[in-house]
């Protein structure tokens, strides 16, 4: 394959069609108007981009001349092309890797709650409840992304984080992560992590043990 080489038109005749490019390393070459690729006639002084190759009479000639900005500006949006493209390969690679944290977190939590009623320290209706309110979230969300693509009703965003609070957090991480909706907005992710705390905190309330004793005290 040629090298392209860069150079400055030092002579031009237009009513001929024909001129001189000079070479950074001081040659002068010619070369024709078929040659230049830009949709105008050449200009003295313009710096070119161009192939060294021979006529049909083995002369030295210049061949596929290009203007040097032209020749830049493809260049860089083909950089801004490969820098985007590497960009979206790498978030992708990131959300991957996400969605098996969230994954293993999600499971690791359940086989948490299913080790603790399997050991006679959490009710089994609890599993029930956090499963049910998982799936129900999950809905929710799905519900919401729906309505968002096609103008519908929308499901406010404080059900959502009452969905959470109250159980179903990992539902709502499932959707957040999977649906890709509402995984982006930094005031909804900050009100999720809260709902998240909040239902860590009732569960250990529960384990504590003064968890249903405040519940049978009020509900009795």
């Amino acid at each position: 394959m040629a090298t392209k080489q860069q150079g400055q038109v030092i002579k031009w005749q237009d009513d001929k069609g024909f001129g001189f490019i000079e070479t950074e390393a001081g040659e002068s070459v010619f070369f024709h108007v078929s040659e230049f690729k830009a949709q105008r006639r050449p200009a003295i002084g313009e710096e070119v981009v161009f192939i060294v190759g021979y006529d049909n009479q083995k002369r030295l000639q210049a061949k596929e001349v290009q203007e040097l900005s032209f020749v830049k500006r493809k260049m860089a949006q083909k950089n801004k092309q490969i820098r985007q493209r590497n960009h979206r390969r790498s978030a992708q690679a990131e959300f991957e890797a996400g969605q098996k944290k969230r994954l293993f977190l999600g499971m690791g939590f359940y086989g948490v709650l299913i080790l603790l009623a399997a050991t006679d320290k959490l009710s089994w209706l609890v599993i029930g409840w956090y499963v049910a309110l998982g799936l129900i979230t999950y809905v929710m969300y799905a519900k919401d992304k729906a309505a968002a693509q096609s103008d519908g009703w929308r499901t406010p965003e404080s059900t959502l984080h009452l969905l959470s609070a109250l159980g179903g957090w990992v539902g709502a991480m499932a959707a957040q992560t999977y649906l890709r909706h509402k995984s982006q907005k930094p005031e909804f992710r900050l009100a999720y992590y809260l709902t998240v705390i909040i239902n860590l905190a009732g569960l250990l309330f529960i384990l504590a043990g003064s968890g249903f004793d405040f519940l049978q005290k009020y509900l009795i």
